[in-house]
């Protein structure tokens, strides 16, 4: 079964700059395109994204575009970097749009964004990675996407060092390890939903 993939990236680095969040987003599409997949990775910083919870705040909003492509998609992955051992501000402003979504149903008057399945993926310096994916899961949750086992994959360096996810020549094992988890585990799990999604309340 094939299915749609969308990657954000929530790197702070606009294109064409190199971005580590865009490195590891870019593993975890290929990985969810060996079971299936296919699709794209959006920088939303190359995006008029304005703040906001509305699902269009107006005035040249380019958000109602990604949110489309959201919409559109079985597998979301959100990608980013630690700052402060938090994510993105990035990230942040997506949770922030992607709240909007709470009030939207579909034909059935579920919440839209069920049957989506959610993936993480975390590249820093300094530890945080941990933290940074349980914000974004329970976000991502409470939209009401659905987190499968084992949903995040992620890097992070030594402390006080400035070596970055795309300096590496490639993956080490242990994160390769982990993107190929979480992109089976979201394949199945998106699989699982599109053949028996949840039932109207």
């Amino acid at each position: 079964m094939t299915f749609r993939a969308l990657v954000l990236n929530c790197t702070l680095k606009s294109s064409p700059a190199p971005s580590s969040s865009d490195k590891l987003g870019r593993e975890v599409l290929a990985a969810l395109e060996e079971h299936g997949g296919s699709g794209e990775v959006v920088r939303v910083v190359d995006h008029r994204v304005r703040f906001g919870v509305s699902t269009d705040e107006g005035d040249g909003d380019e958000w109602p575009t990604i949110r489309q492509k959201i919409l559109d998609c079985d597998v979301l992955v959100l990608a980013t970097p630690i700052w402060l051992g938090q994510p993105s501000s990035v990230a942040k402003v997506v949770l922030e749009r992607l709240d909007a979504e709470l009030a939207e149903t579909d034909d059935a008057g579920r919440p839209i964004l069920f049957d989506k399945v959610a993936l993480v993926a975390v590249v820093g310096n300094e530890d945080g990675a941990h933290h940074t994916t349980a914000e974004l899961l329970q976000g991502l949750s409470d939209v009401g996407m659905t987190i499968p086992a084992q949903a995040a994959t992620y890097w992070v360096g030594e402390a006080m060092h400035g070596t970055d996810y795309n300096d590496l020549e490639e993956s080490p094992e242990g994160t390769a390890s982990t993107t190929r988890t979480a992109a089976a585990n979201a394949a199945h799990l998106s699989g699982l939903l599109r053949g028996s999604g949840y039932p109207a309340g």
